[in-house]
């Protein structure tokens, strides 16, 4: 079992210098977390070496247009499931890849992470899951997963702990 680290910003640290030692680049997109997410990852000094960039689509209709999440998947299961995950992180992945520097080719995001869920205080809308229920979404060459998370506590430690278990999937999936 990997060994996990308990902060958020030694998450991300842990994350940004893995990602540098191998070269690689990732992007995340977010609804749940609304931004927390790439800010906590942001805070580490150079993070601009290996962070393409984050997509907040926290409307629904934004994952479709902007990540390329099929909208009559949105219409069937609502923003917050497994498949909705997986299409975030590999939309993200298509989204982020863009030329760096003087280069005239997009640069390849080698991983893709996402972020959905329902923070509270009430039900999701669409589909009544509960408070809590998480869906982080990963993708990369290696291959495509969601994983569910049921978090405790109010909105903001949903949030947070969401933007702790995304770092670790994400260290996990580096390091793989």
């Amino acid at each position: 079992m990997p060994h996990r680290i308990a902060k958020a910003g030694e998450l991300a640290r842990a994350v940004v210098h893995r990602a540098d030692e191998l070269g690689v680049r990732f992007a995340v997109a977010e609804s749940l977390t609304g931004g927390l997410l790439s800010a906590t990852i942001v805070s580490v000094p150079g993070a601009s070496r290996v962070f393409s960039g984050g997509i907040v689509a926290y409307d629904t209709a934004l994952k479709s247009s902007l990540l390329g999440v099929d909208a009559a998947l949105l219409a069937a299961r609502g923003p917050v499931d497994p498949e909705v995950a997986t299409q975030m992180a590999r939309g993200v992945r298509r989204a982020c890849a863009v030329p760096q520097g003087r280069a005239s080719v997009p640069t390849e995001v080698q991983f893709g992470i996402s972020t959905t869920g329902v923070a509270g205080p009430d039900p999701d809308p669409q589909t009544g899951q509960g408070v809590g229920t998480v869906w982080l979404g990963i993708s990369s060459g290696q291959g495509e997963r969601a994983m569910l998370f049921e978090i405790s506590g109010n909105r903001q430690a949903i949030r947070e702990a969401t933007v702790r278990e995304a770092l670790q999937l994400l260290h996990d999936a580096i390091g793989e």
